[in-house]
């Protein structure tokens, strides 16, 4: 095996999420090269070409085109390939389908690379996230997926804008399925320390209930919305994946909701779900124990058990 090169990432996948995580990838400055796989040699040849030519307004980087060869070196494999998410499909209705498209990439990346890290975009993630960890047999540090790192951050924006103030300023998570049973997880909520609640009656919010219940309601629903107008949603999980990939290569230990096997927790175990996790140059580090009031624990025992369920109906 090859020795990694930790400033080269792939991406495994140029369809709209793929392409536009490697054009904010680019943009990051974090890797000095970038390979660019696509069942479609000439759509990775399009896309490598398009975002090079901004390279002159950016940092040196070399992209290209290549095959599976070429991510031997590679230390983080980005896999987003899959069949997209259609209007009136949900996430977990594309299971079969992107299962079986991981059974024929898995095991060609883990036959070059056995010490990547291999990041999981495409959908529905949780699943994938799974499959991806028996089909590799990667150690499942490893292994893990986006999760609900654009649910949270779509959690900050809408309590953001709710509240009148930077939504960077807003800590919450959005937890479990990155799906229809995920859980808002509100009683950890807080804006700088302030529990939110609290700020919210310093705002002059004072429906608390009903406010938390549209909020969670409109993150869930927002990728069917956004479909529903666009066709697709590709800007904000490019820009989680470049968020990702930062606390990766620059070992940042930062706290992130991204998916990965639980052991444990909560009563849940064997089924790859997202919590809060400690993201680092060697992957997910540690798991996070947030407070969770019991609704919530019960909940997110409720979307593991959605998830276990079609995992046990997968061949895996």
């Amino acid at each position: 095996m090859a020795e990694l090169n930790p400033r080269k990432t792939a991406i495994v996948g140029c369809g709209f999420v793929g392409s536009a995580s490697a054009f904010a990838i680019m943009q990051s400055g974090l890797f000095s090269e970038m390979v660019l796989i696509d069942a479609n040699r000439q759509k990775a040849e399009g896309e490598a070409l398009d975002i090079s030519h901004g390279l002159p307004f950016a940092k040196p980087m070399q992209i290209y085109a290549g095959d599976y060869d070429d991510i031997s070196d590679a230390s983080l494999i980005i896999v987003t390939a899959g069949a997209g998410q259609k209007p009136g499909e949900t996430r977990l209705d594309l299971v079969k389908k992107n299962v079986g498209i991981f059974k024929s990439i898995i095991p060609e990346i883990a036959g070059r690379n056995k010490d990547a890290i291999i990041l999981v975009v495409a959908n529905p993630v949780d699943i994938l996230t799974y499959a991806a960890l028996k089909l590799s047999g990667y150690p499942e540090n490893r292994v893990f997926g986006s999760g609900t790192v654009l649910d949270s951050a779509r959690l900050k924006y809408l309590l953001g804008e709710h509240l009148n103030v930077d939504s960077r300023s807003v800590h919450a998570f959005i937890i479990g399925e990155h799906g229809d049973s995920e859980i808002a997880a509100w009683s950890s909520a807080n804006v700088s320390g302030i529990p939110l609640n609290r700020f919210c009656e310093m705002r002059g919010f004072f429906e608390h209930e009903a406010s938390m219940h549209r909020i969670a309601e409109d993150v869930k629903n927002s990728a069917y919305e956004i479909i529903d107008k666009k066709q697709a949603t590709y800007y904000g999980i490019a820009m989680s994946v470049k968020r990702i990939c930062e606390a990766i290569v620059r070992d940042e230990k930062s706290i992130l909701p991204v998916s990965s096997i639980q052991h444990g927790q909560y009563g849940i175990d064997n089924v790859s779900l997202s919590m809060p996790s400690i993201v680092g140059k060697n992957g997910v580090e540690s798991s996070v124990p947030i407070k969770l009031c019991e609704s919530e624990a019960e909940a997110l025992r409720k979307s593991a058990d959605t998830l276990q369920t079609i995992i046990s109906d997968l061949d895996l």
